[in-house]
């Protein structure tokens, strides 16, 4: 399902405006997100399951800002929702600028309780709606000489995580694919900058229990990691992870690398566990959630 907000423009001041398209905008760092390019001015094609939540939004940055918002209503774990997105702008001669892979799901959990229709969903979510899309928007990029993109990774992409073992491998498969496009990209006019956060506080956290699961008693705020990674992209950085602490453990987590083929598996596990705390593994099974 797909709706646009307009604005009335004088015909005196109208003008082209950039447009940024984001993924997962409706809520946490996608919709934090948002506020930061209407800020700036960018026109915006905002993508989430929620149609209600996206017309609240748009309506609110449509008034607040005068820019134009395109609201586009998709589920991304639906493996067609990228075309229909695509098919969408391209009817409404819509030029992406700016493309910011945001929207992320998670499933708690040893991996072989876990729901395989759940699994191979947030692989779809996560990766391959994200490789989708950027296939997609970035030839037209390339053509315009400029463009950048947003790939929104994890502290997660860094490490292997027991009990988190397919969103850290999706998660992984973000870096390296943002890092490999990004190298491919040189001369062209377009960057891509991955943003890796740790533990960041979303709706999905408090209306799913998990405040309290130890990783997120200090997780940083949504605005705050949306502000980190939207000053990256202008800078054109290739990465950013933000927050000292977050920083620490990515850099943990490198010195160890060459050590993890020789780490115990009970090991490995034992760290997992600590990390979520107080989340038990029945439990977090139907931690499914998603920011879509």
């Amino acid at each position: 399902m797909q709706k646009e907000i307009t604005r009335n423009v004088k015909s005196s001041s109208k003008v082209s405006r950039p447009v940024a398209l984001i993924t997962g905008a409706s809520s946490g760092i996608g919709l934090e997100l948002a506020h930061l390019f209407a800020r700036d001015g960018y026109d915006l094609v905002l993508i989430a399951r929620n149609q209600a939540s996206l017309d609240r939004l748009g309506g609110e940055l449509h008034s607040e800002h005068e820019i134009q918002v395109t609201v586009i209503a998709q589920d991304l774990a639906d493996p067609l929702a990228s075309q229909v997105i695509y098919d969408q702008l391209t009817h409404r001669s819509i030029e992406v600028e700016i493309l910011v892979n945001n929207a992320g799901t998670q499933v708690y959990g040893a991996f072989h309780e876990a729901s395989l229709e759940q699994l191979l969903e947030l692989i779809q979510v996560n990766s391959i709606a994200l490789m989708h899309l950027t296939h997609l928007l970035l030839p037209g990029m390339i053509r315009q000489g400029h463009g950048q993109i947003l790939n929104v990774g994890s502290t997660g992409s860094f490490a292997p995580g027991p009990l988190n073992a397919v969103y850290c491998a999706t998660k992984a498969f973000v870096l390296s694919f943002s890092q490999a496009v990004g190298a491919e990209l040189a001369g062209t006019g377009v960057t891509v900058t991955t943003l890796c956060p740790g533990a960041t506080k979303t709706a999905f956290i408090t209306r799913h229990g998990m405040q309290d699961v130890r990783i997120f008693r200090k997780s940083m705020p949504a605005k705050q990691v949306a502000e980190a990674g939207y000053k990256s992209l202008r800078r054109r950085r290739p990465l950013v992870v933000p927050g000292l602490g977050n920083q620490l453990q990515v850099l943990s987590f490198q010195l160890m690398a060459p050590f993890l083929s020789l780490t115990p598996p009970a090991l490995l596990n034992a760290i997992g566990k600590r990390f979520m705390g107080r989340m038990r593994t029945d439990v977090g099974q139907k931690k499914f959630s998603q920011e879509v």
